[in-house]
């Protein structure tokens, strides 16, 4: 039986308040939203509560209800809090932020979480990983390489908490790669790890050894030849024709930089990352444009910051975007279930369109549509 997918649009949701309950029922609908209120990571948990009052403010249905609490950013004070969510009956609750605070949680079979962590590798059944997960973006820059017919790619990966993570995804998504290999992190180290994988030396031997060659020959314009290889660091093929960099920020820049430096251009190389939030700084970096990246729809991201600042004063974090169209989405689904709060309203297989992006949610587990940007001087520039 072919399986039709509705593309069910969070902004209807959001942006009509006109969509009521009241007509079904007069009992509180209640959510919980687990947060750092306080604690090192109080500023995200903040901005969160602030973006979900937005959210229910255009919801504007008086029955629809968010019970904020408060993670103190460690397992334990979650445990505290969840215990408290289920003491109140929810059954449904958006967060925890960061995967370590999903640890207890498991335990709660009768509750279903909607955690911000874009990390699916082993977390509890009873958790929906909300970011935007790995998984997500390896089928965005798959969707790339087979349009710009690409097929011989090299994955890096730090070693770091994220390793696991990316190979999971990697097999997940049938990702195909020439090679992958993973790299310490140290600033010392990149340099030599990255001329090893893409061969640098051996293509300097051939360099040199291609001079020594002309030089005891008698071929005409040798010393033209010469001369040219000599503006040359490197002779033979790279042997990859796309790169895609697991890393942010430094990190990312430093390999990046490390590639240039084993004369692997991004000219001649496409260069790729991880969803990187549009952040300026690589705008900058004109040495490794172009840069791909998935990321979100950035037309909709500038409309909500714009938004929120007008609101608070203050620039949202990335997560207070998750936070108001997660608040939508579940409004909507519950909604749609005849105000029914259970597990079933995340094993349909739909499509919601949010201010984030599409989000896609089958068998308990949300992926999500990307768009995909180049990063160029001017700025960035969508591809698809």
């Amino acid at each position: 039986m072919k399986i039709i997918l509705k593309i069910l649009t969070l902004a209807l949701v959001i942006f009509l308040p006109n969509i009521t309950t009241s007509a079904y029922s007069i009992e509180k609908i209640k959510i919980g939203l687990l947060a750092p209120i306080t604690g090192e990571n109080s500023n995200l948990g903040k901005s969160i509560l602030k973006a979900a009052r937005m959210a229910i403010n255009k919801i504007n249905d008086p029955i629809f209800e968010i019970v904020p609490k408060d993670t103190g950013s460690n397992p334990e004070q979650t445990l505290i809090s969840t215990n408290e969510l289920r003491a109140e009956g929810i059954k449904i609750v958006i967060g925890p932020i960061f995967q370590k605070n999903l640890q207890y949680l498991g335990s709660f079979n009768e509750m279903t979480f909607i955690s911000f962590t874009n990390k699916n590798y082993k977390n509890p059944r009873n958790v929906l990983s909300a970011g935007i997960n790995a998984e997500s973006q390896i089928n965005t820059i798959k969707k790339f390489l087979i349009q710009k017919k690409l097929k011989k790619t090299l994955v890096l990966i730090p070693e770091n908490d994220f390793k696991n993570e990316v190979d999971f995804a990697i097999e997940r998504s049938n990702f195909d790669y020439k090679k992958k290999f993973y790299y310490n992190t140290s600033p010392i180290k990149i340099n030599e790890q990255i001329q090893k994988f893409t061969n640098y030396n051996q293509r300097k031997k051939n360099l040199e050894d291609e001079i020594k060659r002309i030089e005891n020959s008698n071929i005409e314009n040798k010393e033209k030849k010469i001369e040219e290889l000599k503006k040359k660091d490197t002779l033979g093929t790279i042997g990859f024709d796309s790169v895609v960099i697991c890393d942010f920020e430094e990190g990312l820049r430093s390999v990046a930089t490390s590639l240039l430096y084993s004369d692997v251009s991004s000219k001649e190389v496409a260069f790729i990352s991880l969803n990187q939030w549009f952040n300026s700084q690589l705008v900058k970096e004109k040495t490794i444009h172009p840069l791909y990246f998935p990321s979100i729809n950035d037309v909709e991201f500038e409309l909500f910051q714009n938004n929120f600042n007008n609101h608070f004063d203050e620039i949202p974090s990335h997560l207070s975007l998750m936070s108001y169209d997660l608040i939508g989405l579940v409004y909507y689904l519950v909604v749609q279930n005849n105000l029914s709060i259970d597990k079933k309203i995340f094993q349909k297989k739909n499509k919601f369109k949010g201010t984030v992006g599409i989000f896609e949610i089958n068998k308990n587990k949300i992926t999500h549509i990307l768009n995909f940007y180049e990063t160029n001087e001017h700025g960035f520039k969508k591809i698809f």
